[in-house]
C-alpha cells in the first residue's frame, strides 16, 4: 500500500490515482458490500490499466464509499473514489473513441453538443425552406404525407440513417476496443443475461435496497427511478420509430398517424418519460454534493441531458400541434435536435451505457456462477 507521501499530485493522471486508491481500498475492504466494484477489486492483487478501466466503468457513482470512507478528506490520504473513477471513465471514453482523433471531443462535451445542435437546427430549417414547398413552413398541412410536404421523406431517411448509422458504427468499434483492453475473452450466455437484467433494472443504483447518496449522505432511489424513466422512455421512442417504419414500408400507411395508433402511443409515453427523467436528473445534478463529483466533466453529462430533453419536448409539441401552422417549424426543430443527438452519441455521455453494460458482463463472467 502506498504511503500518504507517495500520493500522486499535480499532473498525476486519473489512472495513477485510481491505482493508488484501489491499493488502499483492497487493504481496507470496509466498503466490500457496497457495490459490485469492491468484490471485483478483491479478485485482484495488482491492477493493470485494463482492470482499472473495468472497475471505473463498473462503478455506478452511488457515492456510498465517499460518505463511508475513513480516508476521505480531510485525511492526509484524501481518497475520493467517485471523483477519481468519474475522471477515469471519461479518459476511457476518449481512449477508445473511434476515429481516434475525435476522442478529444469528450473534453468539450457541452460545447460539442451545442455546436452540433446549432448546425442541426440551421440545416433542417434550410432544408425545409429550400428543398420542398416554400409555403409548407408557414401554412397548416394535414393528412397523410403532411410531414413530407415540409421535409421530403428521402431527406429524412438519408439523414437519419447517416447520423444514427455513424453513431452505431463508432460506438461499436469503441466497445470492441474497450472490451479487448479490459481482457476480452468469450462470455457465457448466463453472464450476458445477468448483465442485461442488472442494466435493465438499474440494479446497482438501488444501493442494495437503501438507495444511493444522490444528494448528500441521505439514501434515496430518486436517481435510479429517473434513470429508469429516461432509459425506458428512450426505448419506447425507438420502438415507436421501428413500428412506424414497418407501417409505412410494409403496409403503406403514411404518417402522421392517429392518436390511438401504436407509434403515437409508444412515442407519447416515451417522450413523456424522457422529458420527465432528464428534467429530474438535471435537478439532482445541480443539488448534489460537489465534493465527490468530477465537475470538470459535467459538460458531456449536461449536454446529453439537454439534447434528450429538447428532442423529447419538441417531439411532444410536434405531436400536439401537428395540425396547426406551427407544424412545419416544429418538425424542422425536432429533427434538428434528433440528428444532433445522433451525431453526439459516440462522443458524449451516452457511451457510458455501452461500457457499463460490458463491465457488468465481465463482472458476471468473473464470478463463480459466470
Amino acid at each position: 500500500m502506498l504511503a500518504p507521501d507517495e500520493r500522486p499530485v499535480g499532473t498525476a493522471s486519473a489512472l495513477a490515482e485510481a491505482r493508488r486508491t484501489m491499493q488502499i481500498c483492497n487493504a481496507c475492504r470496509y466498503c466490500e458490500s457496497f457495490c459490485p466494484v469492491f468484490p471485483a477489486m478483491e479478485l485482484r492483487r495488482e491492477f493493470a490499466d485494463g482492470d482499472l478501466g473495468h472497475l471505473a466503468n463498473l462503478c455506478h457513482n452511488c457515492k456510498g464509499c465517499w460518505h463511508a470512507c475513513q480516508y476521505a478528506p480531510p485525511h492526509d490520504w484524501g481518497l475520493n473514489l467517485p471523483k477519481t473513477f468519474a475522471e477515469l471513465r471519461a479518459e476511457t471514453y476518449a481512449e477508445h473513441a473511434w476515429p481516434k482523433g475525435l476522442g478529444r471531443l469528450f473534453e468539450r462535451g457541452g460545447l460539442f453538443a451545442a455546436i452540433a445542435t446549432a448546425v442541426g437546427l440551421v440545416a433542417m430549417m434550410l432544408i425545409a425552406m429550400v428543398v420542398h414547398e416554400p409555403g409548407a413552413m408557414l401554412g397548416a398541412t394535414t393528412g397523410p404525407g403532411a410531414f413530407y410536404a415540409v421535409i421530403p421523406w428521402g431527406v429524412m431517411v438519408a439523414l437519419g440513417m447517416l447520423t444514427f448509422g455513424w453513431a452505431v458504427l463508432a460506438m461499436g468499434v469503441g466497445a470492441i476496443s474497450y472490451w479487448r483492453a479490459c481482457g476480452g475473452g468469450r462470455v457465457s450466455r448466463a453472464a450476458l443475461r445477468a448483465a442485461l437484467r442488472d442494466a435493465g433494472q438499474t440494479r446497482h443504483l438501488g444501493g442494495g435496497g437503501d438507495g444511493c447518496n444522490d444528494i448528500d449522505e441521505r439514501f434515496g432511489v430518486g436517481r435510479r427511478h429517473l434513470h429508469l424513466t429516461t432509459m425506458w422512455g428512450f426505448a419506447l421512442c425507438f420502438a415507436a420509430t421501428c413500428v412506424a417504419t414497418v407501417m409505412d414500408h410494409l403496409f403503406g400507411w403514411v404518417a402522421p398517424y392517429s392518436w390511438y395508433s401504436l407509434p403515437v402511443v409508444l412515442g407519447t409515453l416515451g417522450g413523456i418519460g424522457i422529458a420527465a427523467g432528464t428534467a429530474g436528473l438535471f435537478a439532482i445534478k445541480f443539488r448534489t454534493d460537489r465534493a465527490p463529483e468530477a465537475t470538470g466533466r459535467w459538460g458531456m453529462d449536461l449536454g446529453l441531458l439537454a439534447l434528450l430533453n429538447l428532442a423529447a419536448v419538441t417531439g411532444l409539441a410536434l405531436l400536439f400541434l401537428r395540425h396547426t401552422g406551427a407544424m412545419g417549424a416544429l418538425l424542422a426543430i425536432h429533427l434538428g435536435f434528433v440528428y444532433a443527438l445522433f451525431v453526439t452519441l459516440p462522443y458524449g455521455k451516452m457511451v457510458h451505457g455501452v461500457y457499463r453494460l460490458l463491465a457488468l458482463v465481465r463482472d458476471h463472467a468473473e464470478r463463480p456462477e459466470g
